[in-house]
């Protein structure tokens, strides 16, 4: 691409492109409002399908992730940087060159990974739940990664155009069906057994039916999402192009699986935290035992899985909730820094990577500060029912607060080092992020029990943002300034000292845990928004500046 800059230069050209704040902004409302959407697929889910169809659930989504980790979670990332370099140089033809070749070459991956996952279908159940009961989700869910591949090249494509609209309502759409044709088509299979199994004769759980009718909702979601592309595609003509040089589809195809390949690699990475934490949470509570004691009703037999069940299904999930939502911002800072880079404009790529980390870190900082000092009252808010599971995850949540911060800010960095041409750097911080996990855990868990475990992946993500910073530092060359990043930790000490102090007058009012939380969130978010109002308000006139 850097011949291509030689060639033809940008002359004139006025893109109606969304700046980084305000597209960051679009991506992260969009996933809150999936996010929040899934928890209304999820819940009730587990409800109708309980314990025995939550686990045919798990054992489809087991098979599934791996393999759309691989397929689809770089692609959107590859197809937006190479969308952005060529728009930065006006070379049109070759955008829309970019997005053909990457549908054809990823539709036919996906497909072959739909097909791998309905062929390992029936001995992966019997190796994960013992029977064939869960092959019918795991083949129910498998065209997702073929609609999955579309979807990521489209919403790459839009991104790469500083376009964030397309993702977001895609997003929506994803989520809303899901909810929608999941909790209905479920919902019908378990109110009606007689006739499924009449239909289906091989069935012998109905619970495994009403499993695979749940996850047809995610298939539908993504199926729906890339309907939405096509319909879009119709009234979207583009740019023209007419440049004199145009990539060969070999050489757009060799660096979309460069840069994608990778990232996703580094997701499939990713994933192996959770198998960590599963093996040796369960294995060193069973060997050295448990410091606390056992809750009633749960043996000690039991007690290693109550323990890892607690903190997989409590404490992570909550944990998980912001760098969700902040991961958006990944997005926005790799559209901004490619474009800045293949400009040769070395300020707007100081300035992209400031708007970028400081912005994760003004979400992430009062969050976990709040989640930290607040952490009984928002656990029994969010899971009444479920006392001694809360009462297992109150410390390993405030121990898990360090690392969200750090994940969080982690998240634009990676983007950062696919901008600028080092996409296979985040796979191997993630690998020693890996090991700092495995080694943590061991060496932790039979003090700490799952406050250890928990203490590992925050050391293992600073240990990733420190590598991350510093690999993209030594890319760059670029200084950032660390006077904003002492602004937000000062705001968010105080925003959570002012929690504390509200949270303590509330309890010796006597008012309820609802109560409690809600005055102490609100005291402490007026409060930080007052100490960080000057450093919000001047990211505002640089992204206005920089439009």
């Amino acid at each position: 691409m850097k011949k291509v800059f030689f060639i033809i230069r940008s002359e004139g050209i006025e893109l109606k492109k969304q700046n980084f704040i305000k597209g960051s902004i679009i991506l992260m409302v969009s996933a809150a409002a999936a996010k929040v959407l899934g928890a209304v697929f999820k819940i009730p889910l587990t409800n109708m399908l309980g314990g025995v169809g939550m686990s045919y659930f798990s054992c489809a989504y087991s098979i599934f992730m791996p393999v759309y980790s691989l397929e689809v979670m770089g692609l959107s990332a590859a197809v937006a940087r190479m969308t952005a370099q060529s728009a930065a140089l006006g070379m049109y033809e070759n955008v829309r060159r970019i997005r053909r070749t990457a549908l054809l070459l990823f539709s036919a991956a996906g497909l072959a990974g739909s097909l791998l996952i309905l062929l390992l279908a029936v001995p992966f159940s019997v190796y994960t739940v013992g029977n064939t009961d869960g092959a019918a989700a795991a083949a129910m869910i498998a065209p997702a990664v073929l609609f999955g591949c579309i979807t990521a090249v489209e919403r790459g494509c839009y991104e790469g155009m500083s376009n964030m609209y397309p993702t977001a309502v895609s997003q929506l759409a994803e989520g809303a069906v899901k909810a929608a044709a999941g909790l209905l088509l479920c919902g019908y299979v378990s109110s009606h057994p007689r006739t499924v199994m009449g239909i289906f004769p091989f069935i012998t759980d109905i619970r495994g039916a009403a499993a695979a009718a749940g996850i047809a909702g995610v298939t539908l979601s993504t199926a729906a999402s890339a309907l939405f592309f096509a319909v879009l595609r119709l009234f979207d003509r583009g740019r023209g192009g007419g440049e004199q040089y145009v990539q060969s589809r070999r050489e757009i195809g060799k660096q979309l699986l460069l840069t994608a390949l990778p990232v996703g690699a580094g997701a499939v990475v990713t994933n192996l935290t959770a198998l960590i934490d599963m093996w040796t949470v369960i294995g060193c509570i069973s060997f050295f035992g448990y410091g606390g004691e056992a809750p009633a009703g749960v043996s000690a037999a039991e007690l290693p899985s109550f323990i890892y069940g607690s903190f997989a299904g409590i404490a992570l999930t909550v944990f998980n909730l912001v760098p969700s939502v902040t991961n958006m911002l990944g997005k926005g800072a790799l559209t901004c820094i490619t474009s800045a880079r293949e400009s040769g404009d070395r300020s707007a790529m100081e300035r992209g990577a400031m708007q970028a980390l400081v912005t994760s870190a003004a979400i992430s900082v009062p969050s976990a500060v709040g989640l930290g000092v607040m952490a009984k009252e928002v656990l029994g808010v969010l899971y009444p029912m479920q006392s001694d599971e809360v009462a297992v995850c109150i410390a390993p949540l405030r121990w898990l607060m360090a690392g969200m911060v750090c994940l969080c800010i982690s998240y634009p960095l990676f983007s950062m080092l696919q901008a600028v041409g080092k996409p296979s750097v985040p796979l191997k911080i993630m690998l020693l992020g890996t090991a700092v996990k495995l080694l943590g855990n061991l060496l932790l868990i039979p003090f700490m029990g799952a406050s250890g475990a928990a203490a590992s992946t925050s050391l293992c993500y600073a240990v990733i943002l420190l590598l991350a910073f510093r690999s993209y530092h030594k890319a760059t060359g670029l200084r950032l300034r660390l006077a904003p990043f002492g602004k937000v930790l000062y705001s968010g000490a105080m925003c959570g000292g002012t929690a504390y102090l509200v949270r303590a007058a509330a309890d010796r009012g006597g008012a309820s845990p609802a109560a409690v939380l809600s005055a102490s969130v609100i005291s402490g978010g007026v409060v930080y928004v007052f100490c960080i109002r000057g450093l919000l308000v001047r990211l505002r006139r640089r992204s206005a500046a920089s439009a």
